[in-house]
């Protein structure tokens, strides 16, 4: 019997197939060789993405084909998936494999999060397979984050509320941005796209262009005193004459420091990056996109380079910290940057564990020490 893997990437599923043996290639997954498969072998393969949606309007109906204000709004009772336009083929190729009949039970290996539930569970839905299902949760694509991992597996009714969440999510966009649009559309006679995320963003977009029309400027002056090693500035004055004054009353003339007050400050490093820090610092030094962000992460996430770079937490967990101490030695040796530094590095402040909840803060993984960069 074999244990079926689904991950979510074909470079995924090819990582794990190596670490398991799985090294013999199929059309559309790798296989344990035949002679030490018998009774123990895997077969893993990968959804490549969203291989379904859900259906659009006119599968609950046929009068729903034509944007009619009067049908709305439109509210499935039982909600209907199809399969993404151009992938029908590799979801006949998942079914056939979730179904077997030397198959025993599925391991889901998509990535480690709400949407790679998602993917999951509607593959596995939609092949009507009952089987038993386990669940793979790694924040990394190392050899001994994966080995970890399948000595960890977790039932997969575990997660049947990520699962609910994901859904929940996809169905609201469904509601909203179909039946707003169509909505906004009929009534004002062009195309205006709605969406549950996309027009609040767009209202704060507005409103803040708004406010920066309406915006006056206001002239003021500031009289101040120009010192050899410093300038001392007096007040904001709205009237140029009493600030002329100020400045004719104290140019060329001594003046007197009174006091002095020191403030000595102390700067925390920030915390480790978590993906909207991680993509606003990108942006800010790079110009990068925040999809392109989480594009470039993914794949250094797929070359076990990066962890998984969905993650909402800034926090590791404190089976990390030995591994962080390390890193970091290495950075302060190899790294260019680093050359002549010289701390101790405060790897506690990091270490968090109730502020991890599925993933820890995006992180380097011991894999970058041993590759040519």
């Amino acid at each position: 019997m074999y244990k079926l893997i689904l991950a979510e990437k074909p470079s995924v599923a090819k990582s794990i197939a190596a670490v398991l043996g799985a090294n013999e290639r199929k059309d559309g997954f790798f296989i344990t060789p035949h002679e030490r498969g018998a009774g123990n072998g895997y077969i893993v393969s990968w959804c490549a993405g969203h291989l379904l949606e859900l259906a659009a309007p006119d599968a609950y109906g046929k009068q729903y084909g034509k944007w009619r204000f009067e049908d709305l709004p439109i509210i499935p009772d039982e909600w209907k998936y199809t399969p993404v336009n151009g992938k029908d083929v590799h979801l006949k190729k998942l079914t056939a494999l979730l179904n077997r009949d030397d198959v025993d039970h599925v391991i889901n290996a998509c990535d480690a999060g709400r949407e790679g539930e998602n993917i999951f569970r509607h593959v596995y839905d939609y092949a009507r397979c009952g089987k038993r299902t386990q669940r793979l949760w790694i924040s990394s694509m190392e050899e001994n984050a994966i080995k970890t991992g399948f000595a960890n597996l977790k039932d997969g009714k575990g997660y049947d509320n990520l699962y609910a969440a994901a859904s929940s999510r996809e169905r609201a966009d469904w509601l909203v941005g179909l039946n707003l649009t169509r909505a906004m559309s009929v009534l004002y006679g062009a195309t205006l796209n709605t969406g549950r995320a996309q027009s609040p963003t767009l209202a704060m977009l507005v409103r803040r262009e708004a406010e920066i029309s309406a915006f006056v400027k206001e002239l003021f002056y500031t009289p101040y005193i120009e010192f050899d090693s410093f300038i001392a500035f007096g007040e904001r004055m709205a009237d140029r004459q009493a600030a002329d004054s100020i400045s004719d009353v104290c140019d060329g003339r001594s003046a007197i420091v009174q006091s002095i007050e020191r403030q000595k400050k102390n700067v925390t490093p920030p915390k480790l990056f978590d993906l909207t820090t991680l993509q606003r610092e990108a942006n800010r030094l790079f110009g990068f996109t925040a999809q392109q962000t989480l594009d470039y992460a993914q794949s250094l996430y797929e070359k076990a380079l990066l962890s998984y770079p969905r993650s909402d937490s800034k926090y590791l967990t404190s089976d990390m910290h030995g591994t962080a101490a390390t890193l970091v030695e290495w950075l302060q040796k190899d790294m260019s940057y680093q050359n002549g530094a010289d701390f101790v590095p405060d790897i506690d402040r990091l270490i968090d564990d109730a502020k991890v909840s599925y993933h820890h803060a995006i992180n380097l993984t011991s894999a970058v020490m041993k590759t040519d960069l």
